[in-house]
């Protein structure tokens, strides 16, 4: 095997692998996700999520969890303990909210 093989080679183990781990951390919460969560008294907050780690619902084009395209985007949420939502300051002077923004 030449080198230059086993750099292709080892490239494309590289490529293959960060794909199926982009698409896994992209898929929706589970329904066992989402019960151990309202378990915990957790509660889905929009417009507090940074870019990429929502936990779900990223508006039009995006799968969920992760998918979010900018910081506070006002159709993302984000799991957090229940009560607190509204309480939790975001650049701009905006708080989060129990409704998509």
């Amino acid at each position: 095997m030449s080198v230059r093989t086993i750099v292709t080679t080892a490239l494309l183990a590289s490529a293959v692998t960060t794909a199926f781990a982009s698409v896994s951390f992209a898929a929706p919460l589970t329904k066992a996700e989402v019960d151990a969560a309202t378990a915990a008294h957790k509660e889905k907050c929009f417009g507090i999520a940074l870019k990429g780690q929502n936990d779900c619902a990223a508006g039009p084009g995006t799968t969920c969890q992760g998918t979010s395209t900018t910081d506070y985007q006002g159709n993302a949420w984000k799991f957090v303990q229940h009560g607190t939502c509204t309480s939790i300051q975001v650049p701009g002077g905006k708080t989060g909210s129990p409704t998509a923004l």
